[in-house]
């Protein structure tokens, strides 16, 4: 069985990815919220479905979404707060590449409990509960046991909407690049943390996120049985914008690549 709020998250981005194809048939409109940065119809249209739901099931709940204020119970400071990114991977949405998401997470005291994420083009539902394991579409994820850098498929970012190089990010890719299988940047935070949680990836890193970029795919790959960390492999935190995820057996040769690059440039 689940739990209420975990079928909550499911409805929601399940709903939230049959909004995000009615408007790609329609057509979207796209405004600008500064360099590199766009939100579509879609992004409002999906976090306003998500708000209402949130007030009518659970209106002592807060809401902190990419798009629209946060919200707090009556209260003031709520004991539990939603994390919701309405359309993750908005450039590639907006463009027509399949490869986004809507990415929600619950947290209760300050803990992320509950994760969802939905990437509608392919119907995937990655699921998690704090202590009870990660699913895709009701089947149980391991992350892989790659434990050869040469071996390792990566997945990584870059500063969102920095106009300027970010030789530190440039020299990781590079090495990266060379040391591995294959590096990929596909866009969206929440879907590569699942990926890692599904063994497509065997790593991921990324800096100057949002917490609704990384709070429910981060417990989706600690719950498969990865590792997530800041850059150091310190404690992860998603307030804090960098991330580093893995599989474990790869994550403090990921550590070290990340440290040496840092001290080369």
């Amino acid at each position: 069985m689940t739990s209420p709020f975990l079928d909550t998250a499911i409805d929601a981005v399940v709903k939230a990815g049959d909004i995000q194809l009615a408007y790609l048939e329609r057509g979207l409109h796209l405004t600008d919220k500064g360099p590199s940065d766009i939100v579509t119809d879609a992004d409002i249209a999906v976090e306003t479905m998500f708000r209402a739901m949130i007030a009518d099931r659970f209106p002592s709940h807060g809401v902190l979404g990419e798009e629209l204020a946060e919200a707090l119970s009556s209260g003031g400071g709520a004991v539990h707060r939603w994390l919701f990114d309405p359309i993750d991977g908005t450039a590639n949405y907006a463009s027509g590449l399949p490869f986004f998401c809507a990415s929600l997470a619950l947290e209760v005291s300050g803990v992320i409990d509950v994760a969802a994420v939905y990437e509608p083009t392919r119907r995937e539902l990655f699921t998690a509960e704090r202590g009870r394991g990660a699913s895709l579409n009701g089947r149980a994820l391991r992350v892989s046991s790659v434990d050869r850098f040469g071996d390792a498929m990566l997945g990584c970012g870059f500063p969102h909407g920095a106009r300027t190089r970010v030789p530190a990010m440039e020299a990781l890719f590079g090495e990266c690049a060379i040391r591995g299988r294959g590096v990929r940047r596909l866009g969206s935070a929440a879907l590569e943390l699942c990926y890692v949680a599904a063994a497509r990836l065997d790593g991921f890193w990324d800096q100057h996120l949002k917490p609704w970029d990384t709070a429910a795919g981060a417990l989706i790959v600690q719950e498969a049985g990865g590792v997530v960390t800041d850059f150091e492999g310190g404690p992860f935190s998603c307030y804090r914008g960098g991330v580093l995820a893995s599989n474990g057996q790869l994550h403090q040769a990921l550590v070290a690549v990340i440290a040496a690059t840092a001290a080369s440039v």
